[in-house]
């Protein structure tokens, strides 16, 4: 089991949408630094994530997100909307 997540910047507003199969240990690895792309970003907060069945399953759909803005906007559009009551 895979997770495609999305975290926001607390500094900038930003969001970084990433891959992985342990969630909260990568979330940490994010917020002490050791993610060299978001290390200057911290802290991040997790958006939300949508699991998937398979490592190639997770590449490709964060391939789709980082490279069609329409399709990341509806993605974290969807993940909002699911935290509200």
């Amino acid at each position: 089991m895979m997770y495609v997540y999305v975290l926001r910047s607390e500094v900038d507003g930003e969001y970084y949408i990433g891959q992985t199969e342990n969630l909260e240990n990568r979330l940490a690895l994010h917020n002490a630094g050791k993610v060299k792309s978001t290390r200057m970003r911290r802290p991040l907060k997790l958006v939300g994530y949508e699991v998937v069945p398979t490592h190639n399953t997770a590449r490709y759909l964060e391939y789709q997100l980082k490279h069609h803005s329409d399709k990341k906007q509806a993605f974290i559009r969807k993940l909002l909307e699911m935290q509200r009551p």
